[in-house]
C-alpha cells in the first residue's frame, strides 16, 4: 500500500493553489470566453437567453436570477470589486439610480437605431448606461372563482381593492426587493398625490396578506388560490391566463403606471468586450423572441421583434405619463422607499 507523505501533500496542495492565483490574477486573458450576468426577469425566460447566447458565441454565462432591487443593492455592494458584467432585466427604475450613482457603464450599442422611442428615452435618460428592453404596463389579477365564493362584485379599479371584504386577500411584492411594486408605489403617487396616495397605500395594507420579494410572486398566489387578488404587471398575469388560471387581468380604472425594462453593464465589468457582445445581441429580435417562448409577454423593445398576441396592448390601457427620470432618480427612490417603511410596511393590520 503507497502513503504519501504529508509534506508531498502540502507540496501538491500548494501547487495547486499557486496554478489557481496565477489563473485568476492574469487579468482578461484568463476571463476571455466568460460572462456573469445579472438577470431580473423569471427564471423561465433567464435560461433560455443564456443557452442561446452561449450556444451562437462559445462564451461561459454564470447567471443569477434576482429582483430587480436585491440586482441593484447587490451592483452597489460590489462597486468596489464587481463581480457582475451585465445587469439584463427588471423594472428601469434601480437601472436609472444605477446610472446616476455611476455604477454603469455608458455604451451605444449598433441597434439602437432599430428600437422603439421608449427604449431610446431610457438610453438618453440615463446618460447611455441603461436602454430599454421591453415594457409592460402594470395591474392586478383577480382569481374570478374566490371572488365569486366571496360574493364580491368585479373589480375594476384601485380603489376596489379597498373592500373591506378583501381583508387578507391581496397580496403585492415590498418596494424594497421588487421593481414591480416600486412602479405600484410610485404610480399611486402620480394618480392620487402624495398624501393621499400614502393614504390609499395604508388604507390597501389592512387587505394585505404578504408582501412579497418577487414581483411576480403575486401573480403566481393569484393563479393557485392562495390570494384572491395580486398586485403584478399585466404580462405575468397572461403567463398564468395562458396556463389555464382562473384570473382575470385588471388595468385599474384611474389609470396606471409601466414599466421600461432595462440592460445596463455594470461599471468595472471584467469581461467588457463579452458584456457588450451580449447587449448587442440581446436588442436583436432573435434574443428578444424567447420571451415569448418562455410565456413573458412583454412588449419588447425592437421594432422587428413580433409582438406576442397575448401582449396585453398598450394603446388600449390608460397609461399615466410615468415620470421616469424623477422616480428613478436615487434621491427619490431613496425617500419614497424610507416613508412606506416608516408609514406603511409597518402599520398593523
Amino acid at each position: 500500500m503507497h502513503v504519501t507523505s504529508k509534506s508531498a501533500r502540502l507540496a501538491a496542495l500548494s501547487a495547486v493553489a499557486s496554478a489557481t492565483a496565477l489563473l485568476a490574477g492574469s487579468g482578461p486573458a484568463a476571463a476571455q470566453g466568460q460572462l456573469t450576468v445579472y438577470c431580473g426577469v423569471q427564471e423561465e425566460w433567464c435560461r433560455p437567453m443564456v443557452d442561446a447566447f452561449e450556444k451562437q458565441t462559445g462564451i461561459k454565462v454564470s447567471m443569477t436570477r434576482k429582483s430587480s432591487g436585491e440586482i441593484y443593492a447587490q451592483v452597489k455592494a460590489e462597486s468596489a470589486n464587481p463581480k457582475g458584467d451585465v445587469w439584463w432585466g427588471g423594472t428601469g427604475d434601480p437601472h436609472m439610480q444605477a446610472a446616476e450613482e455611476g455604477l454603469t457603464e455608458e455604451y451605444k450599442s449598433p441597434k439602437l437605431s432599430e428600437l422603439n422611442d421608449w427604449a431610446v428615452r431610457q438610453w438618453e435618460q440615463s446618460k447611455g448606461r441603461a436602454v430599454g428592453i421591453y415594457s409592460g404596463a402594470l395591474g392586478y389579477g383577480v382569481n374570478t372563482k374566490m371572488l365569486a365564493q366571496k360574493g364580491i362584485p368585479e373589480l375594476k379599479c384601485w380603489a376596489d381593492l379597498l373592500n373591506p371584504k378583501l381583508k387578507d386577500e391581496v397580496q403585492v411584492a415590498d418596494p424594497n426587493s421588487s421593481g414591480t411594486a416600486y412602479t405600484m408605489l410610485a404610480t399611486i403617487v402620480q394618480i392620487m398625490g402624495e398624501d393621499k396616495g400614502f393614504d390609499y397605500l395604508k388604507a390597501l395594507h389592512k387587505n394585505v396578506n404578504q408582501y412579497t420579494k418577487s414581483g411576480a410572486a403575486p401573480a403566481k398566489a393569484a393563479s393557485l388560490g392562495e390570494t384572491t387578488v395580486g398586485i403584478a404587471f399585466l404580462h405575468d398575469h397572461v403567463t398564468m391566463i395562458v396556463d389555464g388560471a382562473p384570473v382575470k387581468a385588471v388595468a385599474p380604472c384611474e389609470g396606471t403606471g409601466y414599466e421600461i425594462g432595462s440592460m445596463s453593464i455594470i461599471k468595472g465589468a471584467r469581461n467588457l468586450d463579452n458584456a457588450k457582445k451580449w447587449y448587442d445581441w440581446a436588442l436583436t429580435p432573435e434574443a428578444q423572441k424567447l420571451g415569448a417562448a418562455a410565456k413573458s409577454f412583454q412588449v419588447p423593445s425592437n421594432k422587428a421583434t413580433p409582438v406576442p398576441k397575448e401582449s396585453p396592448n398598450l394603446a388600449e390601457i390608460k397609461l399615466i405619463n410615468f415620470d421616469f427620470a424623477k422616480y428613478g432618480s436615487s434621491a427619490e427612490r431613496k425617500r419614497l422607499l424610507a416613508k412606506w417603511d416608516a408609514e406603511v410596511k409597518n402599520l398593523p393590520k
